[in-house]
């Protein structure tokens, strides 16, 4: 990879962007592309810089980029352009795989709260590689060494954006809890979960409902948080929402692994065949 487009890579990375990588591990017969020539695609299905050959195999690239980064998995694709048909109605007649690996801006943790479950989060989620960010009237900055960011002073819910990568979970202890679910459902957070007991959880909930809160909106609130562990210390209660947020980041089910074994791949990366040009190329 040359110095440029890791500079590149770097700078969309810095500006939180979605992208991804894409380069060439193999090459048979004819290509205008060689092994190891790289692509960067933007989230758009955009090349914004590289190579990685030009026709039907660059429009075939970004748009199995575009899956790649919805799927958010790796993928391999193989380029049969003996069966492609170029512009000028002729076969390039080699073949070529690509590696195609997203890269996904680092996801936000929003902790609506404090307390040893909020802290104790806070540090399992971290370590998994969330930025942390703590919004809060009574949060002591030195019970969040990981946060990015702490806030004590939002009244109006302003200072802390929502964004689809955004994951909030909400540990008010019953203050304003269900301001916060309001404004986390007015966003596109990939996950909203509500630290409560199921009593409390249904209280909130029917209330949103009579607020007028559509229906379709509150089925997104994973209310009482977490997954089912038997968790009774605050320790435990932290540990099964940073899984219920890990397996839905990673399209996981939460099941026992030895149930799940036989249904596993093999490779984290999946592959495709492509033998001719898609009709609906990325523009």
């Amino acid at each position: 990879m040359s110095f440029d487009l890791y500079a590149k890579a770097a700078e969309l990375t810095a500006q939180g962007k979605t992208f991804a990588v894409a380069t060439v591990v193999r090459v048979e017969g004819s290509s205008s592309a060689r092994r190891g020539s790289k692509a960067i695609i933007d989230a758009q299905g955009k090349l914004v810089f590289g190579w990685v050959g030009g026709g039907c195999a660059e429009s075939a690239v970004r748009n199995e980029a575009l899956r790649c980064i919805e799927l958010q998995k790796p993928l391999v694709i193989t380029l049969d352009m003996s069966d492609e048909l170029l512009g000028v109605g002729m076969p390039c007649g080699g073949k070529m795989e690509v590696y195609i690996e997203p890269v996904l801006p680092q996801p936000d943790l929003l902790i609506a709260g404090h307390g040893r479950i909020a802290e104790v989060l806070a540090t399992f989620a971290h370590l998994l590689g969330f930025r942390i960010l703590v919004n809060d009237p009574g949060v002591d900055q030195s019970s969040f060494p990981q946060a990015a960011q702490v806030i004590a002073e939002d009244f109006d819910l302003i200072q802390t954006p929502i964004s689809q990568n955004t994951y909030v979970v909400i540990a008010t202890q019953h203050k304003n809890d269900h301001l916060w679910l309001q404004k986390a459902l007015a966003s596109e957070a990939a996950y909203v979960a509500l630290i409560a007991s199921h009593h409390r959880a249904r209280l909130v909930l029917d209330y949103l409902a009579a607020e007028g809160v559509p229906a379709d909106r509150i089925e997104r609130i994973f209310a009482p948080a977490g997954l089912d562990l038997g968790a009774v210390t605050p320790e435990e209660i932290a540990l099964s929402i940073v899984s219920q947020m890990v397996a839905l980041r990673r399209g996981g089910s939460g099941r026992a692994l030895h149930l799940t074994e036989l249904d596993m791949p093999e490779s984290d990366a999946s592959e495709k065949a492509i033998t001719q040009c898609d009709s609906q190329m990325t523009e």
